[in-house]
């Protein structure tokens, strides 16, 4: 049996992307929308965003994504940020606007979970959507909510009708075990009597149901569509370079260094940033550094990155022992709030300064595969890039002679795809064939 018609959603911080794959697979249609700005306060550690701007945004791109299904039913699936977090009501309306996965107030819950929950949990940083959870208990109550969700679980909630379910990977942040598959005790007792606001939790790629009758005919769906279980944006972004086996890491070079790579057994080291989620049966492994494209970019343009990467020495070594940071603090693959930065001393050929720049990043992903590694992943034989960074000739060149091994650049890397592979099924089936390595 051929799997569905797909539609995969991928819900970022500045607009909505989609993507309608044919049942072999192929690209049949893409639409995106920008979020109104209106809708977006950031200011200092405030990040918000209005719940109601994702939900119209996402209408449109569903509008002309459905042009070219023809009647035909779809699987539809969502991803989102991990860790933003909005509490709704009984009919799933928005109480307050949603506060966006780097919104910082909540850092004074942050002590408190401390205390509550183990240190494996992903809920130790103001990040998480369980400090968001407690900080808003602290500061509004929770009188009249009935549903706290993220912006995947929110969004496949409103083409249902329903909002009683949530994926595992988005559940993460929020206290979820993915270990026991279960709320915890120690988040369940924190809750008390508001403990049923937490949704049924469900494996991403789960069938949720079809899409509300009324809302399908709104959207030009056929009314026998389905909405499956999402996932994070960061989890779509791998399933959309098609990585099915342990020996491959996945490294985001985006604005930030994010390294993923698939084991056997899940591996936690929260004091350096190191979570496993579920994928199907197996567990996929990521640390995270500030360093990355946003240090590049203190210094370079993207016309100037393009005019001196074309100058550099790849093969050989700059000499240059740089630690690239935007700041002060780092947390993966070394856990030190306090640790330098070093950029100097800075040489004339600007060429040259780039150059170390690429290397003294290069050296943090060797490193972070390197603690992967000791934390229990297989060993690495080769790397796929996803991201900005990923564009660079000359930066891959230099990170494959750093980590030893090849260093390719994904064929597709957008989240939507890896969204979309989800909902027809095929991104966990490709997860459970036997093991390439």
């Amino acid at each position: 049996m051929h799997p569905p018609r797909a539609i995969g959603l991928d819900v970022g911080t500045s607009g909505v992307r989609g993507v309608l794959l044919d049942p072999d697979g192929g690209r049949r249609a893409t639409a995106s929308r920008a979020l109104a700005p209106a809708g977006i306060r950031h200011d200092g550690p405030l990040h918000e965003q209005e719940p109601e701007h994702w939900w119209d945004a996402l209408q449109g791109v569903l509008a002309e994504l459905t042009d070219g299904l023809e009647g035909e039913p779809a699987a539809i699936a969502v991803d989102g940020t991990s860790g933003t977090l909005l509490c709704t009501d009984e009919q799933g309306h928005p109480l307050h606007p949603a506060l966006m996965y780097d919104d910082r107030r909540a850092a004074p819950a942050v002590p408190r979970l401390a205390r509550l929950a183990p240190p494996e949990a992903a809920v130790h940083s103001a990040s998480s959507s369980a400090a968001k959870l407690l900080w808003l208990r602290g500061e509004h109550g929770l009188d009249g909510v009935r549903r706290v969700l993220h912006p995947a679980d929110w969004l496949a909630g409103r083409l249902r009708g329903r909002y009683d379910r949530m994926d595992e990977n988005n559940a993460l942040k929020l206290g979820y075990d993915v270990v026991r598959r279960r709320w915890p005790e120690w988040l369940l007792r924190e809750l008390g009597t508001h403990a049923g606001l937490l949704p049924e939790v469900v494996p991403a790629g789960t069938p949720l149901g079809p899409v509300d009758p009324d809302l399908a005919a709104n959207l030009g769906l056929s009314p026998a569509s389905q909405v499956v279980a999402g996932t994070t944006d960061s989890i779509a972004g791998f399933l959309a370079a098609g990585v099915a086996d342990t020996a491959t890491g996945v490294t985001s070079l985006g604005s930030t260094l994010a390294l993923k790579q698939l084991s056997p057994r899940p591996l936690f080291a929260p004091q350096l940033g190191v979570y496993s989620h579920r994928l199907g049966d197996r567990w996929l492994a990521g640390g995270a550094s500030h360093s990355g494209g946003a240090v590049l970019q203190q210094f370079f343009d993207n016309a100037d990155l393009e005019r001196l990467g074309a100058a550099l020495d790849p093969e050989h070594d700059s000499g240059l022992d740089y630690l690239p940071l935007p700041g002060p603090g780092e947390r993966f693959p070394v856990n030190d709030p306090d640790l330098p930065p070093r950029m100097e001393p800075r040489p004339t050929d600007d060429a040259r300064f780039l150059q170390g720049l690429f290397e003294g990043i290069a050296r943090i992903e060797r490193d972070g595969y390197a603690r992967l590694r000791e934390l229990g992943a297989p060993e690495l034989q080769r790397v796929v890039t996803l991201g900005g960074g990923a564009r660079s000739p000359a930066w891959s060149r230099i990170r494959a002679r750093i980590l030893g091994v090849e260093v390719s650049t994904a064929a597709v890397d957008e989240a939507a795809v890896g969204t979309a592979r989800l909902a027809r099924g095929t991104a966990l089936a490709a997860l459970q064939e036997p093991n390439p390595a």
